[in-house]
């Protein structure tokens, strides 16, 4: 038997089980470089829109951080320099969950034990991820370069954009190789490999917006600088392709070499023994919520953070970004929900920076289906520790979770709008409490898990998540989409002030507590009655 004995079989298995989630990426991916591409046509139309546009960018710190330089005036190359490096970040973060999902995660709940019994190689697995990621790749270049094309823009530019994004998916699923190997769990293997995403990502955003004198070679350290390299419909640079396609060989090389070179369920970094005793800071269900919640948290608020202080810093160049775009004037009016540009803008950014908080409480109250089922809350719920106690401290890390994300969002934003305008003080208090403001409407949104968790909780995943999808897409484009007014209401995020800008009005923001409150109380008291698991 040789070491890739029943690869196709696993890899069926793979693209079997994968046959959800892996469209949901690809559909994601196209739909925002499609939507992008359409929009761009829209809003700049002329030759002299594009030109004022273009040429806004590169006195833009905030902006070069976030998306890099414009390559050329054409529609194509806006659109490329649009999302082109989420793009790429979001393709390597496809063939990361994909490939360590497929490796340490199977390993680590003994299903490669199970496997590995039968007629199967011991490379056999990992080949079979890095095969299906690989091809996910290969298919979304595919689907981009006809996306692109479909618009009109011309076809090499396309291939070179699609191939350039395609590439970072297949170079990162060598990183996650690597991490399945290097780290004894799944959760370390991710953080390791979005860990090294995070890090490339801001090499490249440093070098980008260092300016004339600043190291700008920071953006050739990283497999997401080389791809903007690439330079598609402002050049094709097409040999910039080659340091992907390398960085991928040697990467998924190294992950095959050093999966021969490991026991079977121990990782290459050793874990370190725990302390004999626990500390007093571990004495209960919450002192426990909070050590398994805060590396999650301190990812998050690190991004909330970054989101603030960029989107503060690009407020105050945001009329002379859009130029003479009356349509986007008008979207960002809407969205923000008011007439003055850079507070709708602000405001904007605040709502998008709530549908994120309740994202994040949605994940952190989820986690009690995933520990129930996982049979991890029987040991605790054997101890003096009843089931709405237990229940109780990830809510509560949840709540002050939230608090902390949007509060970072707010001073962040307040400090990159006031430090260009001269108004530190004021407009960190004022963006603050704009973000805060969020929370009511975050909060009764996750607020749906709970009830969820507490009544059926076979239905938790699905009606969180759900949830969460509705709410935010009523509030992003459902002004633009026309809806009705009692469409718009159902979401929780068309009843908040928009801020800043808007005066306060306080009986919406007490009913959205309420409202949160409510499904609490249903959903533990659902609890108290059903059996766990």
């Amino acid at each position: 038997m040789t070491s890739l004995a029943g690869l196709g079989p696993l890899a069926k298995l793979a693209v079997r089980r994968d046959r959800g989630i892996l469209p949901a990426w690809l559909y994601i991916l196209l739909i925002l470089v499609a939507g992008s591409a359409y929009s761009i046509k829209k809003v700049y139309p002329t030759a002299a829109s594009r030109d004022q546009f273009a040429a806004t960018v590169p006195h833009n710190p905030a902006l070069l951080f976030m998306y890099g330089p414009v390559y050329g005036h054409s529609l194509g190359g806006i659109t490329a320099w649009k999302p082109g490096v989420l793009t790429a970040v979001l393709a390597a973060l496809m063939s990361v969950f994909l490939v360590i999902r497929h490796t340490r995660a199977d390993e680590e709940a003994g299903r490669l034990e199970l496997i590995g019994s039968t007629a199967v190689g011991r490379q056999a697995p990992l080949a079979a991820s890095l095969l299906v990621a690989l091809a996910a790749s290969l298919v979304l270049a595919v689907l981009l370069t006809a996306a692109l094309a479909a618009v009109g823009f011309p076809a090499a530019g396309s291939l070179g954009y699609a191939l350039a994004v395609a590439g970072c998916g297949a170079a990162f699923a060598g990183v996650a190789a690597v991490a399945a190997q290097v780290a004894a769990t799944a959760r370390g293997a991710r953080g390791l490999a979005i860990a090294v995403a995070a890090a490339c990502y801001l090499l490249r955003a440093f070098g980008d917006s260092a300016g004339p004198g600043g190291p700008n070679w920071l953006g050739w350290l990283s497999p997401f600088g080389w791809a903007e390299q690439v330079r598609p419909y402002g050049g094709d640079r097409w040999w910039l392709l080659l340091p992907l396609a390398a960085l991928a060989v040697v990467t998924l090389a190294a992950g095959w070499a050093l999966s021969s070179a490991r026991d079977h369920g121990a990782g290459l970094l050793p874990q370190r023994p725990g302390r004999p005793q626990a500390s007093r800071l571990l004495d209960g269900p919450e002192a426990l919520a909070w050590r398994l919640q805060r590396g999650a948290l301190a990812g998050w608020a690190v991004g909330f953070a970054a989101l603030g202080l960029a989107s503060g810093a690009s407020a105050k160049g945001v009329g002379s970004l859009i130029g003479g775009s009356e349509q986007l004037r008008h979207a960002i009016a809407r969205l923000g929900g008011q007439t003055a540009l850079a507070n709708a803008y602000l405001a904007a950014i605040m709502s998008i920076a709530g549908i994120l908080a309740a994202a994040y409480a949605t994940a952190t109250l989820l986690r009690l289906r995933s520990e129930e089922t996982a049979e991890l809350a029987d040991p605790v719920l054997a101890t003096g520790t009843g089931r709405i106690r237990w229940a109780l401290s990830h809510v509560g890390v949840a709540v002050l979770g939230t608090a902390l994300l949007l509060a970072c969002a707010g001073v962040c934003a307040g400090i990159g709008y006031g430090a260009r305008g001269g108004d530190l003080g004021g407009q960190v208090a004022s963006l603050l409490g704009a973000a805060l403001a969020q929370m009511p409407a975050a909060l009764a949104v996750a607020a749906v898990a709970v009830v969820a968790f507490g009544l059926r909780p076979g239905w938790s995943v699905a009606c969180g998540w759900g949830a969460l999808a509705v709410a935010g897409l009523l509030v992003l484009f459902g002004p633009a989409l026309s809806l009705s007014t009692w469409v718009l209401d159902i979401s929780p995020f068309t009843h908040l002030p928009k801020l800043p800008g808007e005066p306060v009005s306080a009986p919406p923001l007490a009913w959205l507590c309420v409202a949160a409150l409510a499904m609490g109380v249903a959903g533990m008291a659902g609890l108290r009655r059903r059996d766990i698991a």
